[in-house]
């Protein structure tokens, strides 16, 4: 699968820029704030119905314009995929796939599998539980419809919950029998999403372990645990035994939605001990074991975005994930950096066509 063409109109910085891609690597080169890592967003955008970096659709459109709009022409399993994702101020976002509008944008996660590395990422090690439990629902529901789904529905359940707990403390009243309508909602969706959130993990580990290893040298031991309460209660007891406190915090504090995933380096924590390079290291294999899952569990070759990927990394990983990349295993990889010399390097390791965008202030020059 890879994307062939792409049109864009008012998205952030680009005015209005059009391409045609390589199905193999396609470099964006240009200096900071050039819009480089806007163009990735933008095919992110067309997999994902929403941008990697800002999550607010309204602030995606270039500044004094009323709309924005991102189209993609794809090859998919042998046919054509035409996506439009387009929005005007003050009115509901648009999808249409093939011409056809979407009544739900859940039903195209997963048609247009992307996996991207991003400067971002390190919130995945610096960052809060929620970083890391959205990066893991993210990477099963673009595989799995029916997890996605049930996520949905806990979150829902979860939000008619905490508005019930908040309605008791301004009423100064309690009534069990309307929260346990909620609570059989969380337990049934929540020990569906546990089950398949610790299956995934058992089944991804050994891909990233495998990963970090090559880009390491071998040198260094690393580990991915799912860590909840559920692994040693019944979750139905948990919620009944959380209840007071529930009460008066005004809100769930106990469920999968306070899941974590430790990263660890050897018996450490990551966050607390591994150098920028070891945590670079580590989210690259993340993401790289991310793209090998995908590809098995789908049968689709995924789009490898690497957004300004050779920061922070010494001469030794840069050359391992070049090498890892320029494998047949990838398909078309897009890859963004203000140095010419490691783009020029992945060219000359790369046994594939290759095309090189120059960008400036919004402006592209191929």
């Amino acid at each position: 699968m890879f994307i062939e063409e792409l049109r864009l109109v008012n998205f952030k910085n680009i005015r209005e820029a059009e391409f045609r891609f390589s199905d193999g690597l396609n470099c964006f080169i240009g200096n900071n704030g050039a819009g480089k890592t806007n163009l990735m967003d933008a095919i992110y955008y067309l997999s994902f119905c929403k941008s990697f970096l800002n999550p607010i659709d309204a602030q995606n459109i270039r500044h004094g314009e009323e709309f924005f709009m991102i189209e993609g022409k794809y090859q998919r399993l042998d046919s054509e995929e035409n996506i439009y994702c387009g929005l005007k101020q003050g009115q509901k976002k648009i999808v249409r796939r093939n011409k056809k509008v979407y009544k739900k944008l859940s039903e195209h996660i997963g048609l247009l599998p992307v996996i991207v590395v991003t400067p971002s990422d390190n919130d995945l090690i610096s960052g809060g539980s929620e970083e890391r439990r959205r990066f893991i629902d993210s990477v099963i529901s673009q595989y799995n419809a029916v997890y996605l789904e049930q996520l949905i529905r806990y979150n829902r359940a979860l939000l008619q919950r905490n508005n019930l707990l908040k309605q008791f403390a301004t009423t100064n009243s309690f009534n069990p029998e309307i929260l346990e309508i909620w609570d059989e909602q969380l337990i049934r969706y929540g020990s569906l999403i546990h089950q398949t959130r610790a299956e995934f993990i058992a089944q991804f580990q050994p891909i990233f372990q495998k990963y970090y290893e090559l880009i390491s040298g071998g040198k260094e031991k690393v580990g991915l645990k799912h860590v909840s309460d559920f692994y040693s209660d019944d979750f139905s007891k948990i919620l009944k035994d959380s209840i007071a406190r529930d009460r008066i915090l005004q809100y769930t504090s106990a469920g999968i939605h306070k899941d974590d995933f430790e990263f660890a380096l050897g018996d450490f924590m990551m966050r607390k001990l591994g150098s920028q390079g070891q945590k670079k290291t580590y989210l690259v294999s993340l993401k790289l074991a991310q793209f090998d899952f995908m590809k098995q569990v789908s049968g689709l070759t995924p789009i490898l975005l690497l957004d300004d990927i050779f920061d922070k990394l010494d001469k030794h990983r840069v050359e391992q994930i070049v090498n890892l990349v320029s494998d047949d295993h990838f398909g078309q990889i897009f890859i963004t950096d203000t140095n010419r010399e490691h783009l020029d390097q992945m060219i000359a390791s790369l046994n594939t066509e290759s095309r090189i965008f120059t960008i400036n202030d919004g402006a592209v020059i191929e």
